[in-house]
């Protein structure tokens, strides 16, 4: 009996032993897992503040960032305000100055027409008083008493005329080439542009005297193949290693100078190939064309031109007018056009297209009739060009009347362009030619002794017979000649008239 309950108390015992130990591991590992869970909470919690301190710090820096941006930003808008405040306190002082200026000038003029009106009274005083002496002196007729009257106030009254209208123009004058210094020295200098260095040239360099050879071919078959594909002249001469091309046409001389430096660089030179030379060539300078009257418009500034209009200004790259590129020379005439139409308050974009556009008729003179001018302007308006420019266009020579400041504007920015120092050159022939026009036309009026064109043709001097002409036909023959020059003779820049009257008293002691 005890054996039995010896063995069944033992396994019972064993079994709560194993229990309360087995409750005791199990607690021990659940008490170890709530340690490393903790720890790995504390960690998880000190990244979690890192990262928060991180962030924070970033959003601080940004929100310096974006304050220091705005206060730098403030400040520059409003140094352009103070800046534009300036210029328009600078314009309105100088718009002050001007109706200043036209007051006065409104009120010497109000006075002059007071001392005119007074000295025309005092003239009919005198008129009447030596009508009365006339007849009882001089025993004259009331004709022959008007006649000498008349003869005496034209006289005197011519003299004060031409004194007023001298004293007139000189002030006008003065204030005028001031005004007109300023416009023109601050256009170029702002412009800034090269004196002329390039003329078009017709000569392409050989490799050797064989190619000349080579170039005319059997029986001359190669070059009068490439004379009449390309519509050039080709002159193989003594020069050594070089031949020249001729034509009247630009764009086909550039086409033909070009097709020809291929040709002798890749040696293949017969009729069927001179022909697809060409033909790549044409199509080459067609593109480089088109480039050059886009490249000529985004310089001038000038947006929304027809892509015809642009092809057909690419082409004065390849024209010349005294040595001075047509198409660089309409760049800078768009560009001194704006700088004067915002100094005069026109309007600035009219004033830089027809600047730009002013000479497009050269692209196309030799192929339709008309001036230069005119032909410009049916082109231009053919593609939609607004008005204003057209007219711009067509008056840039007085062919038309101009019909806004703006054309005005481009006239002038012409002027200035091709008369600006380095600009353009002359050939001999041309420019004696012009040397005897202006010497031909002062002594064709009556009066005139003799007359030297002087200054490169820029002043001509006219020597008068005193007998002839006194002071006051000396300044009425200066205009009349200078208004006969500006009518018959085209020139750039301006002719200085100057008339000499020199009074010699010659007696003789016997």
């Amino acid at each position: 009996m005890e054996k039995l309950i010896f063995s069944i108390v033992i396994p019972v015992l064993l079994l709560i032993i194993g229990l309360v130990v087995g409750y005791m591991v199990n607690k021990a590992q659940m008490e170890k897992k709530q340690k490393e869970q903790g720890q790995k909470a504390e960690v998880i919690l000190q990244r979690a503040k890192e990262n928060a301190r991180s962030i924070e710090m970033q959003a601080k820096d940004d929100a310096i960032k974006v304050l220091k941006n705005s206060d730098e930003e403030i400040t520059r808008r409003r140094g352009e305000i103070n800046r534009e405040e300036d210029r328009l306190q600078k314009r309105r002082a100088e718009l002050d100055m001007r109706v200043e200026k036209l007051e006065l000038r409104e009120q010497t003029i109000n006075k002059r027409q007071s001392a005119v009106d007074k000295r025309a009274n005092d003239i009919e005083k005198m008129y009447s008083q030596q009508l009365e002496e006339l007849q009882k002196i001089g025993q004259m007729t009331m004709e022959e008493a008007r006649q000498v009257l008349l003869a005496e106030v034209e006289k005197e009254a011519r003299s004060d005329m031409a004194r007023i209208i001298r004293q007139i123009e000189t002030e006008a004058r003065e204030d005028g080439e001031r005004r007109a210094r300023e416009l023109i020295v601050d256009a170029i200098q702002r412009v800034a542009s090269d004196q002329v260095a390039e003329v078009v040239t017709s000569v392409v360099p050989l490799p050797n005297e064989e190619m000349k050879g080579r170039i005319v071919g059997r029986n001359g078959r190669n070059i009068r193949a490439f004379e009449q594909a390309a519509g050039v002249d080709v002159i193989v001469d003594d020069t050594p290693e070089a031949v020249t091309i001729s034509c009247f046409d630009p764009v086909r001389r550039e086409i033909a100078r070009r097709s020809l430096e291929k040709l002798i660089l890749d040696g293949r030179i017969h009729p069927a190939y001179i022909e697809k030379v060409l033909g790549d060539t044409e199509r080459e300078v067609d593109r480089i064309i088109a480039e050059a009257g886009e490249q000529a418009a985004f310089e001038a500034g000038v947006a929304g031109l027809h892509p015809e209009v642009t092809k057909v200004l690419g082409r004065l790259k390849y024209r010349t007018s005294y040595g001075q590129n047509q198409l660089s020379h309409a760049v800078e005439v768009s560009k001194i056009a704006s700088i004067l139409a915002a100094e005069l308050g026109a309007n600035i974009e009219i004033s830089k297209a027809g600047a730009l556009l002013h000479d497009l008729g050269k692209a196309l003179d030799h192929n339709v009739d008309g001036t230069h001018a005119q032909i410009g302007a049916e082109f231009a308006k053919r593609y939609g060009v607004q008005p204003k420019v057209i007219n711009a266009i067509a008056a840039h020579h007085h062919e038309v009347e101009q019909d806004s400041v703006e054309a005005v504007i481009v006239e002038a920015a012409d002027a200035i362009s091709g008369a600006r120092p380095g600009a353009r050159r002359e050939d001999l022939e041309q420019y004696i030619k012009r040397l005897r026009a202006l010497e031909d036309i002062a002594n064709a009026y009556k009066g005139v002794q003799q007359s030297y064109a002087i200054q490169a043709g820029r002043e001509v001097r006219i020597i008068v017979r005193p007998e002839d002409i006194d002071d006051l036909d000396a300044a009425r023959l200066a205009r009349d000649i200078a208004r006969k020059i500006e009518e018959t003779m085209q020139y750039p820049g301006q002719i200085k008239v100057t008339v000499i009257r020199e009074t010699r008293a010659i007696d003789f002691a016997k």
